[in-house]
């Protein structure tokens, strides 16, 4: 007991120096060796009994994971890959609530906790669908937001604030957009093998973790589904303008309500024609729906946004609040055309299929569709969130409902898919649609609006300014007033006004792109060799 606390150079000194002969001194060693061993084999287990344990309530805890689960055993993974993308646009939301949240609304909350609602405005509940009265006083729009300096334990300039966390957010939207397609391509494209990703799918894909017959069901059945698939692939806008009544605002429901109307229905006749059209693969009868729906959502967008941009900013003197609402409503439109869907595109589908007409049979889950319907709902919250910053809250309660009204849709109207595609690089093509055209499209307007359009001049933070833009311009005018900041000056003067600096970043970033595509295109013809020595090994050598 004495020499178990010891290093192991004084425990073998101490040995050593005992009056004892050779054997036994080596057994007193080799026992103390044991008990060492031991205690190291129990801390090891602990710590991975620990790490097991930490890694299953994370799983436990993650969002949706048996729900996932669920349809990927029994729907296949061309399913499950809508669910995957509308829990991931909901992350994405609530970064962007949190981040709009805490750096521009909670600040003007601090300094003045009360809205400037006048008396005879009160909240009768048609706001929520038409986003105008009450909420035309409230932080949910452009113009209820001030264009001064808050003073308080330190000041801050509201003009910096609502710029910048604009522009840092959807630069930061583009860099993730760019690095999750990069990466789902990098998987799915490059270095994907269907052959090999089929052995080890069946060879050592199994998750020998997993105790529960049931979940033992659902992973025999998604990883029979995969198998599959690769088989197959081898072969304040109202702040001068008051409603008289009710049904006034009501009125403003109509364009959303033909808009969302186009986008149900138009996508059904689609789907209609797509059932006499004859397709070698799921894949490509997924890529025609998605071109055909894409160039459907971007006229529709680009109508509205040339009317916002042309029409409304000049009939109307607080504007950004007019198209925050006008998104608003097509939000909340849009949503409740959505469970329409649900109920006109598979419910009565599967009615007509199993009870009027059986020949048509039980529907499938439409995945171009269904995800289409989810890239223009989330390109609506990008390009409202320069007029509505708090546009971000009612998607992330949207796409929460929308995800257990689909649900609940898929596992009682539709039937698993037929024909299988390849999920992960139909998740590659979902992602790549929306980072273009839509999130650049939604870029687009809003730096069209930041640079050329000008401000309200009543409301708004920028109110007084040519353009948003303008308020960098006045905060470098602050800053060579002061000594210590004169480089940030210099470098907006010389770098960020400069032409030559983009065109050297362009330069750099075509080179780089070339260089990675060139290393990409070694590496196939060296694993094209690799497996072609393989071959000539296996025929050598039976």
């Amino acid at each position: 007991k004495e020499f178990v606390a010891l290093s192991t150079r004084d425990r073998i000194r101490a040995i050593r120096d005992l009056a004892m002969s050779f054997e036994e001194k080596k057994h007193i060693r080799w026992v103390l060796t044991d008990k060492q061993l031991k205690l190291i084999s129990f801390l090891v287990r602990v710590i991975l009994r620990c790490g097991y344990s930490i890694r299953s309530a994370r799983q436990t805890l993650e969002l949706w994971q048996g729900i996932m689960k669920e349809i990927g055993g029994k729907f296949g993974t061309s399913v499950l890959s809508y669910f995957l993308f509308l829990k991931w646009l909901l992350m994405f939301n609530i970064f962007s609530f949190l981040i709009n949240f805490g750096f521009i609304t909670i600040p003007l909350l601090v300094y003045d906790p009360s809205p400037n609602i006048p008396p005879n405005v009160s909240f009768r509940g048609l706001e929520i669908l038409t986003g105008a009265g009450y909420f035309n006083y409230t932080v949910m729009y452009y113009g209820g937001y001030s264009n001064e300096t808050l003073i308080g334990l330190v000041d801050y300039n509201m003009q910096l604030a609502y710029f910048f966390t604009i522009a840092v957010y959807m630069v930061l939207c583009g860099i993730a957009l760019i690095f999750s397609m990069a990466s789902s391509f990098k998987e799915n494209y490059v270095l994907a093998d269907t052959v090999s990703n089929s052995a080890w799918q069946l060879l050592c894909s199994w998750d020998f973790s997993i105790t529960n017959e049931r979940a033992v069901r659902q992973r025999k059945n998604n990883l029979r589904v995969q198998l599959k698939v690769n088989k197959t692939c081898v072969t304040n806008p109202l702040l001068s303008v008051k409603t008289k009544s009710g049904e006034r605002e009501a009125e403003t429901l109509l364009v959303p309500f033909v808009v969302s109307l186009m986008n149900l229905v138009v996508p059904l006749f689609y789907s209609l024609f797509n059932k006499f059209e004859h397709y070698s693969s799921l894949g490509r009868q997924i890529y025609a729906l998605v071109v055909r729906n894409v160039l459907l959502k971007m006229s529709i967008l680009a109508v509205l946004c040339y009317y916002w941009m042309n029409v409304v900013a000049e009939k109307f003197s607080c504007w950004e609040s007019m198209v925050g609402q006008a998104l608003y409503r097509l939000v909340i439109v849009d949503f409740l055309f959505l469970m329409l869907g649900s109920f006109f595109g598979e419910f009565l589908s599967n009615v007509i299929g199993t009870r009027l007409l059986p020949r048509l049979g039980v529907p499938e889950f439409d995945v171009a569709r269904n995800v289409l319907e989810l890239i223009y709902a989330q390109t609506l919250a990008w390009i409202g969130i320069y007029f509505s910053p708090l546009l971000p809250a009612i998607q992330i309660l949207k796409f929460f409902i929308l995800f257990y009204l689909k649900k609940v849709s898929l596992t009682q109207n539709c039937q698993p898919p037929r024909r299988t595609g390849r999920a992960a690089q139909m998740q590659t093509i979902f992602i790549a649609l929306l980072f273009f055209p839509f999130f650049v499209g939604a870029l687009s307007i809003v730096a069209y609006t930041a640079w050329r359009l000008t401000p309200s001049e009543q409301c708004g933070p920028f109110r007084g300014l040519n353009n948003t833009f303008s308020v960098v311009g006045v905060w470098i005018d602050d800053l060579q007033e002061i000594p210590a900041s004169q480089w940030v000056v210099w470098i907006y003067q010389n770098v960020i006004r400069s032409e030559i600096f983009y065109f050297l970043i362009t330069l750099i970033i075509i080179v780089i792109i070339y260089i990675f595509w060139q290393v990409t295109q070694g590496r196939k013809q060296l694993i094209g060799q690799l497996r072609q020595q393989i071959v000539n090994v296996s025929v050598l050598h039976p």
